[in-house]
């Protein structure tokens, strides 16, 4: 038996492994990666690579084996991931895994945002494929806005439409040391959490902790839905990504990602990781 993590060399992929070899052997531990050259790390540390692309299912033939535990990790190509996603369950479910985490959205059927389109069908179809799963539903990551800090100081203000939503954001290593709790603990199938940070805060209160840090004034900027978009597309972001951001950022207005059931900070047994304390990380990143 071994536990398989598919998009092992991607942000959250990466960081499931190295959880992961905090637990068990190398040697249990399979990453899947489209190549191999940027797995390379990872085979130097004992992690078996088996190579194989969502986007082509044959390579998955042999990806899995029987009494396997996995993880699929979503695609990150917004309109074509559930055809993926439907490949990858196939064949786990060919090889008899044991369980299959599915790396979904918070809320499940609750969110009603657009980027939670392929992430309800991905549900559908593994819990239609009779493989045992565990629906890892993650809500926002710190990261999908200290990411975005530099631009922030370049032009002064926080951006989005978000209202005065709350978001319970975590970090990206809080839902990889979840996801590794699940893979290499035992049980756990036909399970559901809802996974998210133990705060949810506003978009005007993140800014005010930019300000706080940075020691000048960012202020967050609430612009319409359309307008939002727009300004993404001039910023490089492709359109499709754009509306799903903006929309998703209504879903956030209207509630749908401020859940803190406390699942996340259950099953990694810590508190999640504070936003104040992620950006202060990030800015750390930054050129001076």
């Amino acid at each position: 038996m071994s536990i398989v993590v598919t998009g092992a060399t991607g942000a959250l992929g990466r960081l499931v492994v190295e959880e992961l070899l905090k637990r068990v052997v190398p040697g249990e531990i399979v990453a899947v990666a489209r190549d191999r050259a940027r797995a390379a790390g990872l085979a130097a540390r004992g992690v078996e690579v088996r190579i194989a692309d969502y986007r082509r299912p044959e390579s998955l033939q042999g990806v899995f084996g029987a009494g396997d535990r996995a993880l699929l990790i979503s695609g990150n190509e917004a309109g074509a991931r559930l055809d993926q996603h439907r490949a990858v369950i196939d064949a786990a479910r060919e090889a008899g895994v044991a369980l299959l985490a599915y790396t979904s959205v918070l809320g499940g059927p609750s969110a009603t945002f657009s980027l939670a389109e392929e992430h309800l069908a991905t549900e559908q179809a593994l819990l239609a494929s009779g493989v045992p799963y565990c629906l890892l539903r993650n809500g926002w990551y710190h990261e999908n806005y200290t990411g975005a800090l530099a631009g922030a100081l370049r032009t002064g203000a926080v951006v989005g439409s978000a209202g005065g939503g709350r978001v319970a954001t975590a970090a990206r290593r809080d839902y990889a040391e979840a996801a590794a709790a699940v893979l290499a603990g035992g049980g756990q199938e036909n399970t559901v959490y809802e996974l998210s940070g133990d705060t949810a805060w506003t978009m005007a209160e993140y800014a005010a902790e930019v300000s706080r840090q940075t020691g000048r004034e960012i202020p967050y900027r609430d612009l319409p839905q359309e307008r939002y978009v727009a300004l993404m597309t001039e910023a490089g972001v492709p359109a499709l990504g754009a509306r799903m951001v903006a929309e998703a950022d209504a879903g956030i207005a209207r509630g749908e990602l401020a859940a803190t059931p406390g699942e996340l900070s259950r099953l990694i047994g810590r508190p999640t990781t504070p936003i104040a304390e992620a950006i202060t990380e990030a800015l750390k990143e930054l050129p001076a």
